[in-house]
């Protein structure tokens, strides 16, 4: 199992960006995906889930109205799209995908991740 985390880069506050996260494997069917992000000197940050087949979105209110998450089924790719993005989200923007469907904010949860994409807003 795989997961490809895309779509970072540099912006300015303001601005908006799609994060995307291709997961391949012969076998491999999640039940459950999810962005998390680790900005400089801070620990790992839970940002939202994604139910896998009904789509049902599980996110953090600080994210409500700003970031949102989506999936594509047929494509086994997950996005994130960031509008509003602020200094203070610059980090690595990781995604991650439980061994079952067991989740939760801990990334105790997550046995799959992607290696990660930098997010850098500036003022």
């Amino acid at each position: 199992v795989q997961l490809q985390a895309s779509g970072g880069g540099l912006v300015q506050a303001g601005d908006s960006l799609t994060l995307s996260c291709a997961a391949s494997g012969p076998t491999f069917r999640p039940k459950v995906m999810a962005w998390f992000r680790q900005a400089p000197g801070k620990e790992r940050e839970f940002l939202s889930a994604i139910a896998w087949s009904s789509g049902n979105p599980y996110g953090e209110d600080f994210i409500k109205g700003r970031f949102a998450i989506s999936r594509d089924i047929a494509k086994n790719t997950m996005y994130l799209q960031m509008n509003s993005l602020k200094p203070e989200d610059t980090a690595v923007y990781y995604c991650a995908a439980p061994q079952d469907n067991l989740f939760g904010r801990s990334p105790d949860y997550y046995t799959y991740w992607g290696q990660g994409t930098l997010v850098t807003v500036s003022s």
